[in-house]
């Protein structure tokens, strides 16, 4: 591969990345949540209640960022800062009701989301563009 390929192939990923990015914003307009925001109610809705630090360790970020993620969702009633009976020091972060209920309507609509923006291509296709994502971001 040449050099000029390398790079068309890094804009061709870089923009199908720009308009995932644009969608999923339009995405989470009706929720007024950003795009972090909706990550760390994922992985609460994956993994249950966490330390701040292992939700830090989840979303790839500092945790002095996680708790500025935790104060927004916790300020719009979404998760609630709770003691971890394993450790009285600690501070758990869980979901409410509500942030369950936001979690999982944000979920089905990027879920339809993703069915639209991948629906040109056949299922071989999509095994093949996981398998790829997946060989890099590894």
């Amino acid at each position: 591969m040449t050099g000029d390929d390398e790079e068309s192939l890094a804009e061709l990923f870089w923009g199908v990345a720009r308009r995932l990015r644009h969608q999923s914003r339009r995405t989470l307009e009706p929720w007024e949540i950003n795009p972090g925001h909706a990550r760390a109610l994922a992985v609460l809705m994956r993994h249950g209640a966490l330390r701040l630090s292992t939700l830090a360790e989840q979303l790839h970020i500092a945790p002095r960022s996680t708790t500025e993620v935790v104060d927004g969702l916790q300020e719009r009633g979404l998760v609630e800062r709770r003691p971890d009976p394993e450790d009285r020091r600690a501070t758990l972060v869980a979901l409410t009701d509500e942030g369950t209920r936001v979690g999982a309507a944000i979920r089905a609509a990027r879920n339809a989301e993703a069915e639209r923006f991948f629906g040109d291509l056949d299922e071989a296709d999509r095994a093949d563009l996981a398998r790829i994502l997946r060989t890099l971001r590894d």
